[in-house]
């Protein structure tokens, strides 16, 4: 396909049409849990002159399955023009890792970071196959039990593979939903994940979105485990609970960016949105939105 200005407009356009078409009929509601008053509305630019580096600004790929599904060159090639240059990975849609990275860099988009499981999972696969895509950074995306001697097994596990993928120069960490910030008979699961893992094999990725609909402040978590959280995922949520393309729901990340900003520590900032109608239009305020927010 011809990369002229005019094709790659042509593209975008087609692209959107046919995401559009591809993507779940719907949004998602949450589950539970209502975001606190303090927390403000996510449209507004916030205050001050701070801006996130652009080059800390990335879509995590499962907000455009359907599309990539549908066409996966033109959907790295329409990120590509919305300016994107970082993707956070969550599979490789059929390709190889060194097919995917000449996609990746054919649209002079770069892997910072991936979603890959180590349970019932080849470590030593993984770590080959990151070095080809290139990052430096993964998670676990999910895990979900019943009882806190299960979440206790889990971490030990996620320690040891932590430990396998810091060897391998690979930061390994975990990636939140709101379950973990549930207590069950009087613990957290994700406090038992926290204290049982270290802070040299296991880093977090907070999940803006989910930490809201636990009803946990994501500053206070922040610090709490301060050092540690390494990535957001930066995820609106409408008035109805549901996810909302960023900027229009009630998240104000402003506030949290502000507040959280100490150090440096977070490393990445990814767009995500779990049940987009139309996933090139959600990338593109998102990353709109990331780019012009100011706090």
């Amino acid at each position: 396909m011809s990369d002229s200005p005019k094709s790659r407009l042509s593209r975008r356009a087609m692209l959107r049409t046919t995401a559009g078409a591809a993507a779940v009929a719907g949004i998602a509601a949450a589950t539970a849990g209502t975001a606190q008053a303090g927390w403000g509305h996510g449209g507004g630019h916030g205050h001050g002159g701070r801006r996130l580096p652009k080059e800390r600004i990335a879509v995590q790929l499962y907000t455009l399955r359907n599309a990539l599904e549908a066409d996966l060159e033109g959907t790295l090639g329409a990120l590509s023009d919305i300016g994107y240059r970082n993707v956070e990975l969550a599979g490789t849609y059929g390709r190889s890792a060194k097919e995917f990275r000449g996609l990746l860099d054919r649209y002079r988009l770069r892997a910072v970071s991936a979603h890959v499981d180590f349970r019932g999972a080849d470590v030593d696969q993984l770590i080959d196959d990151a070095r080809i895509l290139g990052y430096h950074v993964a998670d676990c995306a999910y895990a979900n039990f019943g009882t806190i001697a299960e979440w206790a097994s889990f971490a030990q596990d996620l320690e040891a593979a932590g430990k396998a993928f810091r060897k391998a120069g690979i930061a390994y960490g975990y990636h939140n939903h709101a379950h973990e910030f549930q207590a069950i008979d009087g613990v957290r699961p994700f406090d038992v994940i926290a204290r049982t893992t270290t802070r040299r094999n296991i880093h977090f990725e907070y999940d803006l979105y989910w930490l809201v609909v636990a009803g946990a402040d994501p500053v206070r978590e922040f610090y709490r485990q301060f050092g540690r959280v390494r990535q957001f995922h930066v995820k609106d949520r409408a008035d109805d609970g549901s996810f909302a393309d960023l900027g229009t729901g009630n998240i104000d990340f402003a506030r949290i960016f502000r507040e959280t900003w100490a150090g440096g520590a977070v490393l990445h900032y990814i767009v995500e949105h779990d049940q987009p109608t139309d996933p090139l239009k959600t990338a593109e305020v998102g990353y709109d939105y990331l780019r012009d927010l100011r706090f």
